[in-house]
């Protein structure tokens, strides 16, 4: 296939984006990253920036939905392609679409559509990311407390029933026994604790039995006290572990965000979106369960307030992690690509510029609007840009 070059941008290679270099791509992959006067360069079919950034996608571990589509409401093939052409308009080339607790019929549905997206190569999709429905009641936040039940032989066998791609698994650790954990990740499937009312010995449990993480960080989880650390002094104590954080400045404050970023073991945190159907979408307003919910002023809430997921892009939560938690660009975009790809096992070819990896980048200007995405050196989505060929 013919080289293509990405040329004159500012590219983030390394710790921080860098002028100077052009990035070749061929047949899906970045061959290498080379100075500007490369004589392959001159070869190539290029790609003009005009000094814009080049970053490595973004991936996603966490989203319910985009483009007016309820992952839960649409667990088909198309759904799943809409939800991932929705939230390419804001460089994600990778995610997880999102299941929120349903009964097992709804989640067979929801892994066999995945599995067929993945087959089929929908652009981005990596695996699925069941939330529920072994939860804790007491933690449940917006899900729906008839759809929440104790793990059982099915659903074991639903939850590691995916053929193709990652299944991360959330599930409170006080409701699962330590050896159904370990069955399931010697499956493959990636566990994290979330919604959960554990203690700090029943959250250490877990981690000894292969939690591998921890969803939304702070929320909907025992937090950390003076004399009981709960799940979430377990999740900052612990070197290991990943942890999503939703930084749209209504699920967590910033400065409480910025306290566990320094608290965590360095390249832990992750950005994760909880997005909604209105991400990408028409409608600011959507169905979940029984209730509505409306995404208002930034955030995703129910008739009575509760807090229903978000309305935040990816794209939006690294401009936040710059404004909010005075975080470096370079860093911003590590937790939303290189650290979720080592979450994921994915960590050898997905989440960095580098020769081998796979091509999906984000041009962007230095507001961090999307202007271009691509996944698998292949462009998705072409806004307003001033880049060219």
């Amino acid at each position: 296939m013919t080289i293509q070059a990405f040329i004159n941008g500012r590219v983030l290679a390394g710790t921080e984006p860098e002028t100077g270099f052009a990035v070749l791509v061929e047949d899906g992959r970045i061959l290498d990253v080379v100075r500007d006067n490369d004589p392959n360069v001159a070869k190539a079919r290029r790609h003009e920036l005009n000094g814009a950034l080049l970053l490595p996608g973004f991936i996603d571990i966490q989203v319910n939905g985009g483009g007016d589509v309820l992952f839960n409401d649409t667990p088909t093939p198309e759904g799943v392609r809409r939800i991932a052409a929705a939230h390419a308009r804001y460089g994600t080339t990778g995610l997880l679409p999102t299941l929120i607790s349903d009964d097992l019929a709804v989640m067979r549905s929801a892994v066999a559509a995945v599995d067929a997206a993945i087959e089929q190569q929908v652009p981005g999709i990596l695996g699925i990311h069941l939330e529920g429905p072994f939860l804790s009641t007491q933690r449940r936040g917006v899900h729906d407390a008839a759809k929440i039940r104790a793990i059982d032989v099915d659903g074991a066998a639903v939850a590691g029933s995916l053929r193709r791609g990652r299944t991360l698994l959330t599930l409170a650790p006080e409701c699962v026994e330590a050896a159904l954990i370990r069955q399931l990740v010697a499956r493959g499937v990636i566990v994290a604790a979330g919604h959960t009312a554990a203690s700090y010995a029943q959250v250490r449990a877990g981690l000894d039995a292969g939690i591998r993480g921890f969803t939304h960080l702070f929320n909907a989880m025992t937090p950390l006290t003076s004399r009981e650390p709960g799940a979430v002094g377990a999740a900052l104590d612990d070197a290991a572990t990943w942890c999503g954080l939703i930084v749209d400045g209504h699920h967590v404050h910033p400065a409480t965000l910025r306290t566990a970023i320094r608290a965590k073991a360095p390249g832990r945190m992750i950005l994760v979106t909880d997005a909604m159907p209105p991400v990408g979408g028409d409608s600011p307003g959507f169905r979940l369960g029984e209730q509505t919910a409306v995404c208002r002023d930034g955030a995703c809430l129910t008739p009575d307030g509760t807090l229903a997921g978000s309305c935040l892009d990816m794209a939006s939560a690294v401009r936040n992690s710059m404004t909010m938690l005075g975080l470096s660009l370079g860093e911003a975009v590590r937790m939303a690509s290189a650290y979720p790809a080592a979450f994921l096992g994915l960590e050898a070819t997905h989440g960095r510029i580098a020769p081998g990896y796979r091509a999906d980048l984000v041009v962007a200007d230095d507001a961090l609007t999307v202007k271009q995405t691509w996944i698998g050196g292949i462009p998705v989505y072409s806004g307003s840009t001033d880049a060219r060929e």
